[in-house]
Order: structure tokens, then C-alpha cells, then sequence
């Protein structure tokens, strides 16, 4: 049974005053949960050096699926191939953040990996600051926790000049290299981790701007904000699968910009590649000894028990838990059912007392930087909680 400590939890004016907003679920309870998971040094240690080694078999599943022309498998949209492919022949296209979705880790249970959200990956603002928060105002030490994803993303930003591993040393050099950061209006959530993203970037030495997508300009000499100021990077919380399918006409042109060498768009498009649970297929080709890989296949697996998920699609939708013997034990509705399907060996999550389930989220920037949990049902959805943690 996973191992919990109750903690008193921030108040809700609290955290709409450091910009938290989205605190309460539609069905009124709290989005942030009043308990927070304890681990140990050694499964922190076995969760980082889990993700260091998982994120390098997806850079060489990347390489394989780009030199074998897999994109049709994993459902990558054609508008985006030449796209996906010019970001990954230059290194210029640095891959800033993404979040590793595990089983395990804790009681005990093997680390398997779910899925990587490598692309638009959100609970950034949660993980990185409001669990620090957390631990801050129950009066505990808040460098008890796996948690260095600010300053990580900090020398990733860094690293887009630099292309170095090591950051120090050249401050002076990004002034006057801006960074315009985007997303919907309307959605809190990702305009706040869009401008902390923003904040870190600024923190780190670029000269940054907000602008929300709709107001962005584009044409194939540069992408430019409603100032008409122009930009060397562009940062968009929006998938890139959606602007192939909804935009298409913009897909085309941040193709032709990339080709011009006019702007540098953040997350890079072969970070898609990584965002396809098609990718689960590929590795398991690629990796089949690997202890940290769950059978997976793009056609019902034989005897076992499975999950069915799409290409793409987030929050649990469109999932199906299916038993050894092909009936569903378990299914969600979403508007992502016309991608293709992929099949996962099903793992159980960890549990607490009341059968509550726990999927451990470990962001990546570089290298493995922070911890952090979602707790929810069978298939985790949008009314899952989050769940900060501590070293014991």
C-alpha cells in the first residue's frame, strides 16, 4: 500500500494569489489533495536514473522511426513529416521539458513506463512550484522532495544558445535573444504554465513576451507578435497534431519558416514522435529486455490483460481496459477515437487504503527533475487529484 502523510493544504485564496486558479473540479471538490506521497532516497534514485534511460531509448526509437519512414504507423499527421524531420537534424531544436508517465516506483512495485507527454505536457505548475508551497506552509524542509524542475528547465532555456551540457559561464550571451511564449485564451491552466515557462526563460537571460496563439502572426519569413516585433523562438502550449488537423494552412508555413531558418519552435516537432503511444510499439521492438517496458503492440495482444489507447488523446479519453479473454472491463468516451489504436500490457498502480489508484509523473528536462502523483480511478481522467510527495 502506498504510504501517505496528511498535510493542511493551501486555501483557495492562496493559491489564486500565486496564480493557481483551476484549485477546485468541476464537481467541487479540491484538485490538490490533502495528503502527500512519502518515498524513500532509493525509489527517487530509481525514478531518475528509470527516466535518464527511458528518454534515451526514445531518442534512438526517434532515430529508427525517422531512417525507416514509420510515421504512417504512429500517426503522425503527413503535413508535419518534413517538419519533425528539419528539427531533428539540427541540435538547435532542443527538446525543453516533457513528463514521463510511470507505474510503480513505490511499495515496492517495478517502475514501468505509460506514456511520455513529451510535446504539451501540463502539471508543470503543480510539480514544480505548488508541492514545494505545500511542504513550505506544513513547516517541513522543502528540499525533502525530487524536485529541481525550475531550475532544470533554467539551463535547458540556457541551452538553446549554448547547445552545451554545462551552462555556466555564458550569461552575457542571450541578451537580445527573445522568446515569445503562447497559448488559448481561455484556458488557465496552460496560460499559467505557459507564463511560468516564461518566467523561467526571462530568468534565464532571454528577452520574452506572451501573446496569445490567436493574436501570433506568421508568415514564411517569421513569426511575430501583435506589435509586429519578431521573434527568434516561438513557444506553444497547442499540439502540434492539432495544428495539422485544425490548421493546416500553419502547418505549412512554420514548416517554411523552419526551412528559411527564420524562428526555432519550442517544443521541437519531433518531440510528437516521442508524444505517439505508438512509440510503446516501437521501443518494445527495439528494447524487448528492458525492465522498464510493458508489452505493447498495434494489434490486440493475445491472453492478457490490455489497455487499448490512441495515438493521441490525453486526460483518459478514448481508453479501453480490456481482460484476457477480449471483453471490456472498463472504457472512457473522448473526441479522439479517429486516431489509431495502440495495445498496452495492463500494470495495476500502486493503492492506498480506500483503492484509490496512483500514477507517478517525472518531468524531464535534460535529465530527470521532479516527482510528482496523480490519484484517481482505473483510467486517470480530468477529475484525477494531484499529489505532491516528501523524502522520508
Amino acid at each position: 500500500m502506498i504510504n501517505l502523510k496528511k498535510v493542511q493544504p493551501l486555501d483557495d485564496a492562496t493559491l489564486e494569489e500565486i496564480g493557481f486558479s483551476w484549485h477546485t473540479d468541476a464537481d467541487d471538490t479540491k484538485y490538490v489533495s490533502d495528503e502527500i506521497v512519502s518515498v524513500t532516497e532509493t525509489e527517487v534514485e530509481a525514478y531518475y536514473e528509470a527516466v535518464n534511460e527511458i528518454y534515451d531509448m526514445y531518442v534512438e526509437a526517434a532515430e529508427y522511426v525517422i531512417e525507416n519512414e514509420l510515421f504512417f504507423e504512429l500517426g503522425i499527421p503527413f503535413n508535419l513529416i518534413e517538419m519533425i524531420k528539419k528539427s531533428w537534424e539540427n541540435d538547435v531544436h532542443w527538446h525543453i521539458y516533457g513528463r514521463f508517465d510511470l507505474a510503480g516506483g513505490v511499495d515496492g512495485k517495478p517502475i514501468k513506463l505509460i506514456e511520455f507527454n513529451a510535446d504539451t505536457p501540463t502539471s508543470l505548475f503543480e510539480t514544480a512550484l505548488l508541492q514545494w508551497a505545500i511542504l513550505k506552509h506544513n513547516g517541513m524542509d522543502e528540499e525533502k522532495q525530487f524536485n529541481t524542475v525550475y531550475d532544470s528547465i533554467r539551463k535547458n532555456f540556457k541551452r538553446l544558445i549554448t547547445l552545451f551540457d554545462d551552462t555556466d559561464g555564458f550569461d552575457e550571451i542571450y541578451d537580445g535573444w527573445k522568446i515569445l511564449f503562447s497559448s488559448v485564451e481561455g484556458n488557465n491552466e496552460e496560460e499559467a504554465t505557459v507564463r511560468l515557462l516564461q518566467q523561467i526563460a526571462t530568468d534565464a537571460g532571454f528577452n520574452t513576451s506572451f501573446e496569445y496563439l490567436q493574436n501570433v502572426r506568421f508568415d514564411d519569413d517569421g513569426i511575430y507578435d501583435s506589435n509586429d516585433i519578431e521573434y527568434e523562438y516561438w513557444f506553444k502550449l497547442y499540439p502540434f497534431e492539432d495544428i495539422a488537423h485544425d490548421e493546416p494552412e500553419l502547418a505549412t508555413t512554420l514548416t517554411n519558416i523552419m526551412q528559411n531558418q527564420k524562428a526555432i519552435i519550442l517544443n521541437p516537432a519531433y518531440t510528437l514522435l516521442f508524444q505517439s503511444k505508438g512509440m510503446l510499439k516501437i521501443l518494445n521492438d527495439l528494447f524487448p529486455d528492458s525492465p522498464y517496458l510493458l508489452k505493447a503492440s498495434f494489434e490486440p495482444l493475445n491472453g492478457v490483460k490490455q489497455v487499448e489507447k490512441t495515438m493521441f488523446g490525453r486526460e483518459g479519453a478514448n481508453t479501453k481496459i480490456i481482460d484476457a479473454n477480449g471483453s471490456i472491463i472498463e472504457q472512457t468516451d473522448g473526441p479522439y477515437d479517429n486516431y489509431k489504436k495502440v495495445y498496452q500490457e495492463y500494470i495495476e498502480f500502486a493503492k492506498d487504503g480506500n483503492g484509490a489508484k496512483y500514477q507517478a509523473g517525472v518531468f524531464f528536462a535534460y535529465e530527470a527533475c521532479g516527482l510528482s502523483f496523480r490519484k484517481g480511478e482505473e483510467i486517470l481522467n480530468n477529475m484525477s487529484k494531484f499529489v505532491g510527495h516528501f523524502i522520508q
